[in-house]
């Protein structure tokens, strides 16, 4: 998918705006200037921003190596076929029309222009910028003419370090550094940039996506793992074989290839290297390769014991009634068999009555029902269900659609202790004597009126019983990544901003916890949930502050750790965590949707079966 930014009269805007937040070279009164005929490399220069940004160039000549004839970033790449010579710019460069370009591949063209630095998201957004010549006058000088011959970005080709550390006196940005593409990733690729490139056969490690586009590895070798991903296991190691792929061709006339995790893209996939908002440095293809599928089957987790508890967290993507029934036949399908029915089943996502509807409508009735309708007509279990209903649309998620967590419980398998008075904003606490810790309210909510909880969902406490042993149940989806940079971004390392807020929240949780194990050190808790950060991140490291909480995914062998794929990167979000009563347990990240083109959720769900 290309840019959704409007570039139109945009670009002026946003070139005034970056000169004078000093992201541009040059100044306002440079913007005036004409520059003599000058060359692509000239334009490109040696850093991220081109050296001549604001200035209008003329005769800037190349040959025609891709045409983007659909979306809101219209326009034709092109390419000098004889460079200067130096690693460090790039012979590539993108002319916007904001219209259907009257030019085709191997045309040879004369341009006229002015050097612009967009920057797709918008300035705010910490993405680097695109180097391109707006407004342009383009004379067709010649049709026919033999393309660049493909830079082949190979395995041994793209630097195992990312990116250089970015510039404290400019904030942090690496926009003014030079670039060295022998020692990063990053300046590799920037190096590239608007350059006729080719991949060879390469596996994918992002499946492909609405938007038509996947991701391709093509260091086979880097963090892989027996299902073909590619796993983020330290912000330190960010994977830099990775690459996005799309397509040049329009949907309409060739339907983008459906591929998972694991498949291979093989043969040459060829075309201009672009740097867009969803995901950084991104090969257009002018030609693609062919997808070899791999047979990626949905895995299956274990049966639980007669004497082993099964609880499960699964965030089932908003899920309301106005779905399609066949999302939650599929659902209730992967509860039963992929997950072989859990005892408890903590959701995350779960929309009110009528969807995004935006009328006031809070209760989740008619989804839970239609649901676990869906799993005993599946063969399941007859679950039931607790949870409380948020006040109107103040936990975040889509407008109107009032998401939040609920447990499903198989009552053939365990008892919900229930325990009256849990609303929006009462808040549970601990109680009991010492040796035996129980909750006030059951369902209740962990400190609802904190402000880490603001525009967020509270956490959801509940009290089980399972052979006549307590377990306490904590259901969370805490704050989202939105508003982080991404890992392209021109700050390095990237500003993950939405950080502080799950901070504060793992801090709340993990408080409550405290309060249980002070009454009772072999109390059976577990935190479960959408967590929506990494095992190794500084939210886990609050969460099992003073050590109270295991990360049970840490349990696993390294390349197992994952629930979710995001830019080719195969990650975790999803986790359970355990109190120290919990000694010995089995944990699975049961891998069912992250990894495939067709999804029933974009997580994959996580179970753990233990002995109370």
């Amino acid at each position: 998918m290309s840019s959704s930014i409007p570039r139109t009269a945009a670009v002026s805007a946003v070139v005034a705006a970056a000169l004078a937040a000093g992201l541009l070279a040059g100044s306002q009164s440079a913007a005036a200037e004409d520059t003599a005929a000058v060359r692509i490399h000239d334009v490109q220069g040696t850093t991220r921003v081109s050296p001549l940004a604001g200035k209008q160039v003329t005769g800037v000549t190349g040959v025609v190596t891709g045409v983007r004839t659909y979306g809101s970033s219209r326009g034709f790449w092109m390419q000098d076929p004889q460079g200067d010579g130096n690693p460090a710019t790039s012979e590539g460069l993108f002319v916007f029309t904001g219209s259907t370009p009257a030019v085709a591949v191997g045309d040879a063209v004369s341009v006229d222009g002015t050097v612009t630095e967009y920057v797709p998201g918008g300035l705010n957004s910490g993405n680097q910028s695109l180097t391109q010549l707006s407004r342009p006058k383009v004379t067709v000088v010649s049709k026919g003419n033999a393309l660049p011959a493909p830079v082949h970005i190979a395995p041994w080709s793209v630097p195992d370090a990312y990116a250089p550390e970015g510039d404290p006196a400019n904030g942090g940005s690496i926009n003014g550094l030079e670039l060295d593409p022998d020692t990063y990733a990053l300046d590799y690729y920037e190096s590239l940039e608007g350059t006729n490139v080719r991949v060879g056969s390469s596996r994918v490690v992002g499946a492909t996506d609405p938007y038509s586009e996947l991701w391709v590895t093509v260091k086979p070798w880097e963090n892989d793992n027996e299902r073909g991903g590619t796993v983020y296991g330290s912000y330190a190691s960010q994977n830099t074989g990775r690459l996005q792929i799309q397509s040049l061709v329009p949907t309409a006339q060739q339907p983008f290839p459906k591929a998972n995790v694991g498949d291979w893209l093989t043969g040459s996939t060829e075309g201009p290297l672009d740097f867009n908002q969803f995901g950084g440095y991104t090969l257009t293809a002018r030609t693609l390769g062919t997808v070899q599928d791999m047979g990626l089957e949905r895995e299956v987790t274990a049966k639980q014991h007669k004497n082993e508890l099964a609880v499960a967290t699964y965030n089932v993507e908003n899920l309301d009634p106005t779905d399609p029934q066949e999302k939650f036949d599929a659902l209730a399908k992967a509860v039963v068999e992929n997950l072989a029915a859990p005892d408890i089943v903590a959701l995350e996502e779960i929309q009110d009555d009528n969807g995004a509807k935006n009328d006031g409508t809070v209760s989740a009735g008619q989804t839970l029902k239609k649901f676990t309708d869906a799993i005993v007509a599946a063969g399941g279990p007859a679950y039931e269900w607790r949870s409380i209903d948020p006040e109107n649309n103040k936990d975040g998620g889509e407008p109107g659609g009032n998401i939040r967590q609920v447990f499903l419980f198989n009552p053939e398998r365990v008892s919900f202790v229930d325990r009256p008075g849990g609303d929006a904003t009462t808040a549970t606490a601990v109680t009991g004597t010492k040796g035996r810790a129980a909750l006030t309210l059951s369902p209740g909510r962990i400190d609802p009126a904190n402000t880490a909880w603001e525009n967020s969902r509270k956490p959801l406490a509940g009290e089980f019983l399972f052979r006549g042993r307590t377990v306490i149940v904590v259901a969370n989806h805490f704050g989202s990544k939105g508003g982080d940079e991404g890992l392209t971004s021109h700050h390095q390392p990237p500003n993950r901003s939405s950080e502080a807020k799950r901070h504060l929240q793992a801090q709340a949780v993990n408080a409550f916890v405290k309060d249980v194990v002070a009454l009772d050190k072999q109390a059976d808790v577990l935190v479960v949930g959408d967590i929506n950060d990494f095992e190794f991140s500084a939210t886990t490291e609050a969460l099992t502050d003073g050590g109270v909480l295991y990360p049970a995914v840490t349990s696993l062998p390294a390349s197992e750790r994952y629930s979710y794929v995001y830019q080719g990167n195969s990650q975790v979000l999803d986790q359970i965590l355990t109190s120290p009563g919990v000694h010995r347990f089995a944990y699975d990240s049961v891998h069912i949707n992250a990894e495939f083109a067709d999804q029933d959720s974009d997580h994959d769900p996580q179970v753990l079966r233990f002995r109370p």
